[in-house]
């Protein structure tokens, strides 16, 4: 795993130890690797180099400015969904020119901010969306370039949660309404049709959902320019999974030459939205054992992470390897542990039932390949600080989202005047 390493026994970002890491700014803390950053998107940006390309990263993966920089120093466009992730892709560096505006209801306040800085594309989901679109556009004489996101009714094979191109799944038009749309969008003030929009789901793992999807979404293709329509752009979304467990995903070059199959003769620019594939190897949880807590037959090793920093074990089943800070002897005794949170919830186990070398309160351990969903899906449940967040840079190491002290979270909040206590002073005043 590029980036995280042992070396001399210990778990190491790039060069520096991860205790080093842990002394100097707490746990839990997500650390994520600036080298392990560049060699997903070189390998991504190189399978489709020959091709008109935009990687267009998508920021709700990991939304840290750190990392949505880093990622734009590359070359990467982005994908966002919200005025938000908007805000974070320029803030980036990343021209209107390279900002795909997705999402499944945008606001008349997040088309126009898209509007405002000139994105390449809005990808759009209903009738209404149109609409919206085409009247903030004629009012302001400018032009939005748009596609529609269609969905072919393919079921991705992935987590039921994060399928997204079944008939039922609230995403994007029906493919079979989809030609009356782009008639209607053809002919409203505003409104310039450029591309089509695909999306089946994430985290998957075989190229059959894909190539159903991608040969229903050429056809549909070759019907639009047959009624008239420049379709110039082809965004195929993201999807493309990583190995967790023991999953297979295909590699990037196996994805690129279906893409090329399907697509390579339609001349059309090509929008991809790799999120997932791009960051999620380059981050770890690193975490501190609280105790460990013998309740037979279970041994529950508590450590200082929970469920409010990493989301996926409890909300998808989601399998991330846990590593111990200090490397084990190959031969060293193994014992079967619950690895959990201090939570009060009895779903936060952030790994079931793992052979584990011997863990005593004060050591580390660390949780991978989480710089996808992982801090991006934070919360601060039960008044839990989410983690402090770092990069690692070769030997370098820099703080890219400090921890929230206990007051400053507590004090985000306002208590409304009939709350407020008064305050008995010298003559019978209430201090306000």
């Amino acid at each position: 795993m590029v980036g995280f390493e042992y070396h001399n026994g210990e778990l190491c970002a790039e060069a520096v130890p991860l205790g080093h890491i842990a002394e100097e700014f707490g746990t839990p803390v997500y650390c994520y690797s600036h080298a392990a950053l560049k060699a997903s998107y070189q390998e991504f940006s190189d399978a489709f180099a020959d091709r008109d390309a935009l990687i267009a990263y998508s920021v709700k993966a990991n939304s840290n400015q750190a990392v949505v920089t880093t990622l734009s120093d590359f070359g990467a466009g982005a994908d966002v969904v919200s005025e938000g992730e908007l805000r974070r892709a320029l803030a980036a560096g990343i021209p209107g020119s390279r900002i795909v505006f997705a999402g499944v209801g945008k606001t008349d306040a997040e088309l126009a901010a898209g509007l405002s800085a000139q994105v390449h594309q809005f990808n759009l989901e209903s009738k209404a969306q149109l609409r919206s679109l085409s009247d903030i556009a004629a009012k302001q004489n400018l032009s939005a370039r748009i596609a529609f996101r269609v969905n072919p009714d393919v079921d991705a094979k992935t987590h039921e949660k994060i399928a997204t191109g079944r008939k039922a799944d609230k995403f994007g038009v029906p493919i079979s309404e989809a030609r009356g749309l782009y008639k209607l969008a053809q002919e409203m003030p505003g409104i310039t049709v450029v591309g089509v929009d695909l999306h089946i789901g994430s985290q998957l793992t075989d190229l059959e959902p894909f190539e159903e999807a991608f040969v229903r979404l050429a056809g549909l293709i070759k019907t639009l320019r047959e009624d008239g329509h420049n379709i110039s752009q082809i965004d195929l979304g993201g999807g493309l999974g990583v190995r967790y467990f023991d999953e297979q995903p295909p590699t990037i070059s196996s994805y690129a030459a279906l893409v090329d199959k399907v697509f390579g003769r339609l001349g059309c620019q090509l929008i991809f939205e790799p999120g997932r594939a791009l960051v999620a190897d380059a981050g770890i949880l690193l975490s501190r054992v609280i105790e460990v807590k013998e309740s037979a037959p279970h041994r529950f090793v508590v450590i200082d992470a929970a469920m409010n920093d990493l989301l996926r074990p409890a909300l998808y089943e989601a399998w991330h390897r846990i590593d111990p800070v200090r490397e084990a002897p190959t031969e060293a005794a193994r014992e079967i542990v619950d690895i959990v949170g201090p939570v009060c919830e009895s779903g936060d186990i952030l790994g079931r039932a793992r052979p584990m070398s011997f863990l005593a309160s004060g050591d580390l351990v660390a949780i991978r390949t989480v710089g996808a969903y992982g801090a991006a899906m934070s919360s601060n449940y039960n008044t839990r600080p989410p983690a402090a967040e770092v990069m690692v840079f070769g030997n370098q190491t820099a703080v890219v989202r400090p921890r929230i002290g206990l007051d400053d979270l507590i004090g985000q909040d306002e208590l409304p005047q009939w709350l407020l206590k008064s305050t008995s002073v010298s003559g019978g005043h209430s201090a306000r």
